[in-house]
């Protein structure tokens, strides 16, 4: 039988009062993990809202597990970001889609302004992580930029423990090439970036 925490993620999609306190207690985390992977703000109130939708739509499958609803959620925002890269029209039809709701108000857009500003030095790094191929990068941005475990990062991309645990390492080496300094540990500076970020969003 379910737990209390898996029911309510599964009752998000017929039930408006869990949808809202699910929203609430999520859309700060969300809106910091769309704002350092998205430049432009309007771009990303739509991505955020996409995610909730797309939350919706797949909250039937929750079965709970290592980072609990978060780290779930960050699977399906990953996603929503990624189909967002493969595909250009995604921002139009997400307006067409969200035209006549108000999931976000202008209050809403200020903040992830705001979001975006602070997440800057994180993003520069961001940017050398994209060098990296996509299963290294996908590893190493969830643990050293969004700072998740292994095991929750694991759980978000589907693959085990171990294998993430690889993955990461190498993630490292290349990335610390990628900048310049084999000695240094690129995890700690993308870390570094990202406190100094989350302190002034």
């Amino acid at each position: 039988m379910d737990g209390p925490d898996v029911q309510a993620v599964k009752g998000i999609a017929g039930d408006p009062a869990l949808l809202e306190a699910f929203y609430r207690r999520h859309i700060d985390a969300v809106g910091r993990f769309v704002a350092r992977r998205v430049d432009d703000p309007q771009s990303a109130a739509d991505l955020t809202v996409e995610v909730f939708i797309a939350a919706m739509g797949s909250a039937g499958g929750y079965r709970g597990g290592p980072g609990g609803e978060l780290a779930w959620l960050y699977g399906v925002a990953r996603n929503v970001v990624a189909s967002e890269r493969r595909r250009s029209a995604r921002e139009a039809d997400a307006s067409r889609r969200m035209a006549g709701r108000r999931w976000l108000d202008e209050d809403d857009i200020l903040r992830l302004e705001e979001r975006l500003d602070a997440a800057s030095a994180a993003r520069h790094i961001y940017r050398a992580i994209e060098r990296l191929s996509e299963d290294d990068r996908a590893v190493v941005e969830l643990v050293s930029v969004d700072g998740m475990t292994v095991v929750e990062a694991a759980r978000v991309l589907g693959i085990g423990p171990v294998a993430a645990r690889v993955r990461l390492h190498r993630a490292r080496r290349r990335l610390a090439r990628e900048l310049g300094s084999p000695s240094a540990e690129p995890h700690r500076e993308t870390r570094t970036a990202h406190v100094q970020a989350e302190a002034k969003a």
